[in-house]
């Protein structure tokens, strides 16, 4: 049973399940690590890695125009490349994502019930799942509520912290606390939170009209998110200090307090739990598609490329992802231990801008892109780039033993 999937989703839908992707929870907590490592170079890490995520989602765009499939750059590696590449970025962005969809569901327990995160976790996974379950069209129409909320939330948060008379466009400006490892970091960080980008890419074989839809959808939505990302940022450096949006494990909450706007911290904890909702819808039907793609070519169990007859999905491949999410989700805390996940995303476009690079045109966008991935890679925390590693080592291992 390897049917195509039904392509019901036009440019608005696309652009919906990019900013589903992106507007998530990443941007409620990512500033303060980010800040921690860039200090008040922050707003230049956060244009750095807009700018690679630019070259990535214009390499994404071009190649999904040539590749409408389900799989995103699996299959753009293994067209371009050959199919070592391909299985190395599907590998990657599956075990990387499937720890993210269980760090998102347990990020949602933790704000509805912190004393039962772990049950919460497992019932998000369930829903999300049995959403996706009824076809990508539902899938879009609740992602449309989430991002009109969740951007509702943000701009609450960005109008209250401008406003207020906190705000002092002082903290903006660059201290000596800036340095160029430091910005590398910090934008290898962010990187993360506009790895949805391209989420349509890997849902290519749904999209109508894909040479049409696509490269118009991604850098539409990314835009967007960088636009939105940008102005919470300077609004809430104006509030806090970059000192103190470091150590913060809730900064726009924070920043929420620091205004007066107390009304609005709760607000706040609700639109992190919708946006985390959102990450998780928008993740399992990204990872679920790469696997379908995987199996078609039988890395994974063939069994999962099969699509359901009525609701034109990967039936199998999505409940067997919702199963791994709920087990680790229920059984494990991941919420610290996924850094090798930015490890992966950004081995994932480097790919992609690899692949794009055999294109012909186009080549100077996806040099920059493949140079910028690497670069951000590399300067994650040592032990993000060492488990990252050896997460790819392994599924490297495992192809050859497939292999031989």
């Amino acid at each position: 049973m390897t049917q195509e999937l039904r392509r019901s989703l036009g440019v608005f839908d696309a652009v919906v399940i990019g900013l589903g992707s992106m507007i998530g929870a990443g941007i409620f907590v990512a500033l303060g690590p980010a800040a921690g490592a860039a200090g008040s170079g922050l707003l230049l890490g956060l244009a750095l890695a807009g700018a690679v995520a630019y070259c990535n989602a214009m390499a994404s765009a071009r190649l999904a125009a040539h590749y409408p499939a389900s799989g995103g750059t699996y299959v753009y590696g293994r067209e371009r490349l050959g199919p070592f590449w391909g299985y190395l970025a599907g590998w990657a962005f599956v075990v990387g994502k499937t720890a993210s969809c269980a760090a998102m569901a347990l990020a949602v327990g933790s704000y509805v019930w912190p004393g039962q995160a772990h049950a919460v976790a497992v019932a998000a996974v369930v829903a999300m799942t049995a959403v996706n379950y009824g076809g990508v069209r539902k899938s879009a129409l609740l992602t449309r509520v989430i991002v009109a909320g969740v951007l509702a939330v943000l701009v609450a948060v960005v109008v209250s912290s401008l406003g207020s008379e906190a705000a002092d466009a002082g903290r903006l400006e660059f201290g000596g606390d800036v340095s160029a490892g430091g910005v590398l970091q910090a934008a290898g960080l962010l990187f993360f939170a506009f790895a949805g980008y391209a989420r349509i890419a890997t849902l290519g074989e749904e999209v109508r009209d894909p040479a049409r839809t696509i490269p118009r959808a991604v850098p539409l939505a990314l835009g967007i998110a960088l636009v939105v990302y940008a102005g919470v940022a300077v609004s809430v450096l104006s509030v806090l200090e970059a000192g103190e949006l470091a150590g913060s494990a809730a900064p726009l909450a924070d920043a929420a307090r620091a205004t007066g706007a107390g009304w609005l911290v709760p607000v706040v904890r609700v639109g992190a739990t919708v946006a985390a909702l959102g990450s998780l819808l928008a993740l399992v039907l990204g990872v679920s598609r790469t696997t379908l793609a995987m199996a078609r070519d039988g890395h994974l169990p063939r069994a999962l490329a099969a699509v359901h007859p009525r609701f034109h999905v990967p039936h199998h491949a999505e409940l067997a992802v919702g199963l791994v999410v709920a087990v680790v989700a229920a059984t494990a805390d991941v919420r610290g231990a996924i850094g090798f996940s930015s490890f992966g995303v950004l081995v994932y476009y480097a790919i992609a801008n690899a692949s794009a690079w055999t294109l012909g045109s186009g080549r100077i966008l996806a040099g920059a892109g493949l140079a910028g991935c690497l670069a951000l890679a590399f300067a994650l925390p040592v032990s993000s780039v060492l488990v990252g590693t050896a997460v790819l080592a392994a599924g490297a291992v495992m192809y050859a033993v497939r292999r031989s």
